[in-house]
């Protein structure tokens, strides 16, 4: 045989024979041609897919600490991109929680907060949703601009139907007092141009 069994794999790292079939099923093991095990590389395809938050201490059954076995060699990490690491920072912010220090890295921890963090986010958004609550940023802004220009619109002709009642009123010339109102009207639209509304 090649490489260890199963009772001998689960030995070295101190499962049961069922906990390492299972193991084996979810091909979490990486096994020679005759089915045997390769410990050394099984050992870091484990460690590479083990969650650190559900690794337990190792225990007997007495419930004693059994004696620390030899680590299997650390697998090779990929950089977390650093738009991801802010994201991380971002989310952790935004609800007053701890933020990793610049360059100091993300813990595990950190990052899967941040993780239960936007899946809430995401989970309340999909209700607001559904509840009618949320409405398409690109229709609100297309609906605010064409009110905007319909208002627009509307004042660039009241000086002309508004101009000849207030001549009436104040005795003075129709086209001298439309003249008046089409500078005053125009200069208060530009001003009202220069405003974006902001949607977040």
């Amino acid at each position: 045989m090649q490489g260890m069994s199963e009772r001998q794999y689960a030995a070295r790292v101190g499962f049961s024979r069922g906990a390492i079939q299972k193991a084996k099923a979810a091909e979490r093991l990486v096994l020679y041609p005759d089915g045997s095990i390769n410990a050394a590389a099984s050992d870091a395809r484990r460690a590479e897919t083990t969650d650190p938050s559900k690794v337990r201490g190792d225990r007997g059954a007495s419930g004693a600490a059994k004696a620390p076995r030899t680590k299997p060699p650390a697998p090779k990490l990929k950089p977390v991109p650093e738009a991801a690491l802010s994201a991380v920072g971002d989310t952790l912010r935004e609800q007053g929680l701890a933020v990793p220090a610049v360059g100091g890295g993300t813990t595990f921890l950190q990052a899967k907060t941040a993780n239960e963090v936007l899946k809430a986010q995401e989970r309340r958004l999909r209700l607001q949703k559904m509840k009618g609550e949320l409405i398409d940023r690109a229709r609100a802004t297309a609906l605010v601009f064409r009110l905007a220009r319909e208002e627009r619109d509307s004042w660039v002709n009241w000086p002309s139907r508004a101009a000849a009642l207030m001549a009436a009123e104040l005795g003075v010339e129709a086209a001298g007092m439309q003249k008046a109102l089409e500078i005053h009207v125009r200069a208060h639209l530009d001003e009202l141009a220069e405003v974006r509304p902001e949607f977040r």
